[in-house]
């Protein structure tokens, strides 16, 4: 399920949508190009493609930033973006960070909470 309420959800979504515009540029628009002579099917799905690219290097650089991650998880994510099926093999780690991130916030809800209540 595509979320944007996190910052870690965002990045998980944008980069299942760039995996797959990836794999509709390689496994799509590059044989149209190709093979059917119809060069626009990769003008439109790269441009779609390239957006996505770089809007999933700003919420990754968002995540170093702000949330203290290292340049290696970074890096990790750009080396992921650029092979097909790349993104997908990083969706374990990104849900995993994701649900540690939700727990922190419900914590720290909790936590104020419980101070204000008392």
């Amino acid at each position: 399920m595509l979320r944007f309420d996190t910052p870690t959800a965002r990045l998980r979504s944008v980069a299942a949508i760039e995996g797959l515009s990836y794999l509709t540029l390689l496994f799509v628009a590059m044989p149209l190009k190709y093979m059917a002579g119809f060069p626009l099917a990769v003008r439109i799905v790269g441009s779609v493609h390239g957006a996505l690219f770089v809007w999933g290097g700003l919420l990754a650089l968002e995540g170093i930033r702000r949330r203290g991650k290292p340049w290696s998880w970074g890096w990790q994510i750009l080396v992921a973006a650029l092979l097909p099926f790349g993104t997908f093999f990083l969706d374990r780690g990104l849900r995993a960070d994701d649900e540690s991130f939700r727990q922190a916030m419900d914590d720290k809800r909790r936590g104020s909470q419980a101070r204000t209540d008392s």
